[in-house]
């Protein structure tokens, strides 16, 4: 058992999927039974994953802890570790350590309504806690996804967003930019803030949960105080620059906040509370 901190444990990778372009899902398993046995994680936690003799990158864990036996990443390709990463293939080794930061509160939200919005990229750290309360479908009420990207050949998760369309007990909505849609798309055009405002989802007994660019959490969230959404009912993710995952480097620090120890789940109350620096 591994009870060092910054020492990797060691992961062999079981599954590689082509997500989008230069996007890449991969499905972990422990090399160490008993370490497989112990671990634990919950909706929202991340971990730092590496490519040996190139270094860490930070991803949130993608996969459900209702789902056992595994973790899966995703990440697009923009950097020396994610190239290293990205030229793994199925049966290699690589590390993680994790999980850190905090949680969503998905035990809060039990009988409640969940309005999940998501930008591009960002639909990873939403996925967790979807596939989260879609397993355990009877704590929750409506669920509804609004899912948004820059073209039909960004959406990430394609086989995922098929099964959920199809589920009567998921609302889904798909749109991409405009350009973006191909001849036979059948889903929305237009960008996130302007189809959730079409959407027009109720406030009532509704919590929201938003993942995405900065630039799309800014015009979502005038959206959802105009639908009457509160401020207490609003979540989101910050991804500042994050290296220890344990708050000692002081990398992803707003104001006295840690990202990686403080968060990386925030209520819209704890954002507006952050200096005006982020």
């Amino acid at each position: 058992m591994n009870d060092n901190i910054y020492l990797p444990h060691l992961m062999t990778i079981e599954k590689i999927t082509q997500e989008a372009p230069g996007v890449k899902t991969f499905r972990l398993k422990f090399k160490d039974e008993e370490e497989a046995r112990n671990f634990e994680f919950k909706a929202g936690q991340f971990g730092e994953y590496s490519a040996f003799g190139e270094g860490e990158s930070t991803f949130c864990i993608a996969s459900s802890p209702t789902r056992k036996g595994y973790i899966e990443c995703t990440f697009r390709e923009a950097g020396k570790v994610t190239s290293a990463l990205a030229k793994l293939e199925e049966g290699q080794t690589m590390g993680f350590r994790g999980p850190f930061g905090n949680t969503f509160p998905i035990d809060e939200w039990k009988g409640k309504n969940l309005l999940f919005i998501a930008g591009g990229i960002a639909l990873p750290p939403m996925r967790c806690v979807i596939w989260n309360a879609l397993d355990t479908r009877e704590n929750f009420n409506n669920i509804s996804i609004l899912y948004g990207a820059k073209s039909v050949a960004d959406l990430v998760y394609k086989h995922e967003l098929k099964e959920w369309e199809e589920r009567p007990d998921v609302n889904l909505v798909t749109t991409v930019d405009p350009g973006g849609e191909i001849p036979d798309w059948k889903g929305d055009i237009g960008f996130v803030p302007s189809v959730l405002e079409k959407m027009n989802p109720s406030p009532e007994n509704t919590i929201a949960i938003v993942c995405g660019p900065p630039v799309m959490i800014k015009f979502t969230f005038p959206v959802l105080d105009k639908l009457g959404f509160q401020a207490e009912n609003i979540y989101t993710t910050l991804e500042n620059r994050m290296k220890c995952g344990v708050g000692k480097c002081g990398r992803c620090n707003v104001g006295s906040q840690y990202v990686c120890k403080d968060g990386p789940v925030f209520s819209r109350i704890q954002l507006e509370a952050l200096p005006a620096e982020y």
